[in-house]
């Protein structure tokens, strides 16, 4: 009789609207928009990188980041940049050079307080100086924040 009782018990769980929502707030790279079958070009790779951020956002494109090299264009761009790797402008505007009209550059900085930090105000002003517009500021790991930026086509298309 009790295993009867315990047979027909419903086991109530939250669980969130869809599947995708529950991936978003878990997983970064969802949440800052990468999709399956983007082809995402990784700049200023080094040691210090967050490989699980790379790893997740492979996972979210379903494929490998391209490098440098890479002879097309991407839909995004991943920037890693420190403090002393030279001029964030020049790199925000090198950038937009790899990525298709419309696209994103996700700029990775470290966290205030970690070698290479770069302040706010250096990122906000290098954006604008290369006709990006940041759209979302994000922490993206334990030693490294992200700040996505929009050419002027993709900041208008989200209005």
């Amino acid at each position: 009789m009790a295993e009867d009782i315990y047979r027909n018990m419903i086991r109530r769980q939250p669980v969130s609207a869809t599947a995708d929502h529950a991936e978003e707030r878990t997983n970064p790279a969802a949440r800052l928009g990468f999709q399956p079958g983007q082809v995402v070009q990784e700049i200023g790779y080094d040691d210090d990188v967050d490989q699980e951020l790379r790893e997740a956002i492979e996972g979210a494109v379903e494929g490998e980041l391209v490098d440098e090299d890479y002879e097309d264009v991407a839909d995004a761009v991943v920037l890693w940049f420190r403090d002393d790797d030279g001029d964030l402008t020049d790199a925000l505007v090198d950038a937009t050079t790899y990525i298709e009209e419309g696209g994103s550059i996700l700029l990775l900085t470290p966290k205030t307080g970690r070698d290479g930090y770069v302040e706010a105000s250096d990122i906000s002003e290098a954006s604008t100086t290369a006709g990006l517009t940041a759209s979302k500021s994000v922490s993206v790991g334990k030693d490294w924040s992200g700040s996505r930026l929009a050419t002027p086509k993709a900041a208008k298309s989200k209005r």
